[in-house]
């Protein structure tokens, strides 16, 4: 069973900063992608920040300048670094990681998996 759990959120004024932490737990190989996203509701769950597999980074433009992500791949954890926030970044924020379990056998698998989300309000 592999989980993701994601830690960090809360209320913060504007211009404030928080770090989101999601370490993946359980039985697995391997993690291939860690990344970040978000969601309000009634909305589409968006991309905030996602390494690519050229090695950059693809950071929603809201965002660019103000989040970091980075990674701890002994402790396989992923940080998002939430700079300058604004009014309109309140969300549920979301960790996503692809990851590598082993089945039977010789037999492996890769599966999206999805923290169960923490919520970042941003307000005076």
């Amino acid at each position: 069973q592999v989980q993701l759990v994601e830690s960090g959120g809360g209320l913060v004024q504007p211009g404030g900063s928080l770090r989101l932490s999601c370490a993946a737990s359980g039985d697995f190989v391997s993690i291939n992608r860690m990344g970040w996203y978000r969601q309000n509701p009634g909305k589409q769950r968006e991309l905030v920040a996602v390494p690519t597999s050229g090695g950059s980074t693809n950071y929603a433009d809201s965002v660019k300048g103000r989040f970091t992500i980075s990674r701890d791949n002994a402790k396989s954890t992923v940080y998002l670094q939430m700079n300058s926030l604004k009014p309109e970044d309140t969300a549920v924020y979301y960790c996503n990681a692809y990851i590598l379990t082993y089945v039977s056998g010789s037999s492996y698998k890769w599966d999206d998996y999805w923290g169960q989300g923490t919520q970042v309000t941003v307000s005076s």
